[in-house]
């Protein structure tokens, strides 16, 4: 009776996915708690996992992010908490030329 919903969020690698289930989402390497995936490996495409963190930063604030690595300062955070937090999230309501410069792509 689980309702997971998948989704593809290419950036990292072409593709990526994130699962989403009440209201927890499994980010792998998409999104990490004060960080993204990086985009610099074969594969990898700025402008989508540009767009994929926009994608995301729009889901409900209570959304709880559990990422694939605990790389941050917190195993989990939401997405609400991240939003301020992580300088690649912030960059979302911005335009794509920011986040490029901010990977260095």
């Amino acid at each position: 009776g689980l309702k997971i919903d998948f989704l593809h969020t290419p950036g990292h690698t072409p593709g990526s996915q994130c699962l989403l289930a009440q209201g927890r989402l499994i980010t792998g390497d998409t999104l990490f708690i004060g960080g993204c995936g990086r985009v610099d490996l074969p594969g990898s495409e700025p402008k989508k996992m540009f767009e994929s963190l926009r994608r995301l930063a729009k889901l409900p604030g209570s959304t709880v992010i559990l990422p694939g690595h605990d790389y941050g300062s917190r195993p989990s955070a939401t997405i609400a908490e991240e939003i301020p937090e992580n300088p690649y999230l912030r960059l979302t309501d911005r335009d794509v030329k920011a986040f490029l410069g901010a990977v260095g792509a």
